[in-house]
């Protein structure tokens, strides 16, 4: 496939190594709200890729743990 597709962002969703679900979106702001909720609900790891020329490249990998991390930093800022 050489043609940019619709849903030009991916985010592939694993836990303890075992890919739980590939999700397309249309926009890297979709795609990094479906990463937060999916992090925190249960998935360990989502790997974010982009269409970019004629192929998906790997945008960027983020964990549970990071997503934990900026949730309890944002709760102290609050307070």
């Amino acid at each position: 496939m050489s043609t940019r597709p619709r849903k030009p962002w991916r985010v592939v969703l694993t836990q303890n190594g075992i890919q739980l679900a590939e999700i397309e979106h249309t926009s890297e702001a979709k795609a990094f709200q479906h990463v937060r909720t999916a992090l925190g609900a249960g998935a360990d790891t989502a790997k974010v890729m982009q269409w970019e020329g004629v192929r998906w490249w790997h945008f960027e990998t983020v964990t549970a743990d990071e997503i934990r991390a900026v949730q309890a930093a944002d709760r102290a800022a609050e307070k």
